[in-house]
């Protein structure tokens, strides 16, 4: 598969096992993800509570890029929600679409309502099931 941005629901439900985790399969070696999104997914295990070295030693090896959230890219989230409003997507969320939008590339998303904004935001949306 072409490079793409995942979701935190992406790497979600690639890593609890449920629908649509083999399309994430599939695109992890040549995909990012932004900081942000990296932080809900540990914010999720942790919550759930699991230990912190076991999500350390289950994300790490995981062979997808990081990308930071800097200030250019934070500028493209905030700008991000006059068109994702309606549709009620989180900070998160934007940063990746903002992380799409930059470099070009698709979004991989578990979340359905994303498909309703792909146009406004100018990012072609992949939801995985």
């Amino acid at each position: 598969m072409s490079e793409a941005v995942l979701d935190a629901s992406a790497l979600l439900a690639l890593l609890k096992e449920e629908a649509g985790a083999a399309k994430v399969a599939d695109a992890i070696a040549a995909s990012r993800m932004t900081s942000v999104n990296y932080a809900e997914v540990v914010s999720h295990f942790i919550h759930a509570g699991m230990p912190a070295n076991e999500v350390d030693a289950m994300l790490h090896p995981l062979p997808m890029e990081i990308v930071e959230a800097d200030q250019a890219l934070a500028t493209i989230a905030g700008r991000l929600r006059a068109v994702t409003v309606e549709a009620g997507l989180s900070l998160g969320e934007r940063f990746c679409l903002a992380l799409a939008l930059r470099d070009g590339l698709p979004a991989l998303t578990a979340d359905k309502t994303w498909r309703t904004i792909a146009d406004a935001a100018g990012v072609k949306v992949q939801v995985i099931r």
